[in-house]
């Protein structure tokens, strides 16, 4: 049982409801000291205190938040503001680079992405705090590694958190300086009813999208492509725990001043519900219009492949909301329509053999990511 003096739980108790002054570093300090977590529950309201246990509660009530114990700074504005500044929206010019990138998206393999997933899903689980979910993330490296040797102008780095899984980014430098153009996809899995030990393949969520950014980085590199702008692909640590590894990452670019054209999520791209309209959904809300709207002319020109809006996916529901977050234009790839997606996921059943589950229909979701990739940074 875990000790827990008076006084902070006086101010657990407190902080429960709505703050009236910013949390002070010693508070902040104490409560994590005693297990507590600092979860971000709503635009419109402060954090709160919650136990692990009462935060699993909400994980398994399928609430959405962004757990900011380890990002939320009292010396800065924390009041939400970021949520709304996207004032003005991002514009691209249409997709005109058709000539380059359909014969690389001809050589994008399904059987390399399959055999990948077959390693990711092999460990119990990928969960942040997990030995397993350490070592997938290690297995993601080496890989990547691997694969970009041959360049000296892409660096593979490991960006680490206070837990054991760390987050992966690959950095392609430009020909020449510019905005960084942004894709990625999450490494961790959560089995809800025992996230530490229990068994948690992971294989849609989001072992797809995981591998495949692993793919269009092998055929990117494969053809010889040297993007004029710089690009980065990353592989975020702790995301069913409440956007962790994505938070890190998008608060220390923001602090760093990195300026960034647009950013892309991929989570979950291999099913959808036999009998439905197969589509690429794209997310309504905690998005940029400008981003989703050259996404949509990215569907139309290089897939085949209809796309459809999905209904809002609600508060902190992935890594893209991290960067809308601190201002960032985002956008993000969903395998279905909410209700046509996987229902299989969060436990032992996130399989590749489930009814639903397609390679061919992963692939297109590729397709779009590595199409994304080369008109942003060509």
């Amino acid at each position: 049982m875990m000790f827990i003096n008076s006084g902070l739980l006086a101010v657990a108790a407190l902080l429960s409801s709505v703050w009236a002054v910013p949390i002070s570093t010693q508070e902040l300090s104490d409560m994590a000291a005693q297990g507590y977590r600092l979860l971000d529950l709503s635009p419109d309201t402060e954090p709160v205190w919650k136990t692990e246990a009462e935060k699993l509660d909400l994980m398994r009530a399928g609430i959405h938040f962004f757990d900011v114990t380890e990002v939320y700074d009292p010396t800065e504005d924390n009041s939400h503001a970021t949520l709304s500044a996207l004032a003005e929206k991002a514009t691209f010019p249409s997709p005109s680079h058709s000539s380059a990138v359909t014969p690389i998206l001809n050589t994008l393999s399904t059987s390399n992405m399959n055999s990948w997933l077959s390693t990711l899903t092999a460990f119990n689980n990928r969960y942040y705090t997990s030995t397993t979910g350490k070592q997938a993330s290690q297995w993601i490296y080496d890989t990547l590694a691997s694969i970009t040797a041959s360049r000296s102008d892409i660096t593979v780095s490991k960006f680490t958190h206070s837990w054991a899984q760390f987050s992966v980014i690959v950095h392609v430098a430009g020909k020449s300086s510019g905005a960084l153009t942004v894709v990625g996809a999450h490494e961790d899995s959560i089995n809800l009813n025992s996230p530490s030990s229990g068994r948690a393949p992971g294989a849609d969520d989001d072992g797809t999208g995981t591998v495949n950014l692993i793919e269009v980085l092998r055929a990117l590199i494969a053809a010889g492509w040297q993007p004029a702008t710089p690009v980065e692909f990353h592989w975020y640590s702790g995301e069913e725990a409440g956007l962790l590894g994505s938070q890190a990452i998008a608060q220390s670019y923001k602090r760093a001043g990195t300026s960034v054209k647009a950013f892309m999520e991929l989570d979950m791209t291999g099913y959808f519900q036999p009998g439905t309209k197969e589509v690429i959904a794209l997310e309504a809300d905690y998005e940029d219009s400008g981003v989703t709207k050259f996404i949509q002319q990215l569907v139309d020109t290089y897939s085949k492949l209809d796309w459809a809006m999905d209904e809002p996916c609600g508060y902190a529901c992935s890594d893209h909301a991290s960067w809308y977050k601190q201002g960032y234009a985002t956008g993000m790839l969903y395998e279905a329509i909410t209700g046509e997606d996987n229902q299989r996921i969060h436990g032992t059943g996130d399989l590749t053999s489930v009814s639903g589950f397609s390679w061919a229909h992963s692939l297109e979701f590729a397709k779009v990511a590595l199409a994304f990739v080369y008109e942003l940074s060509a």
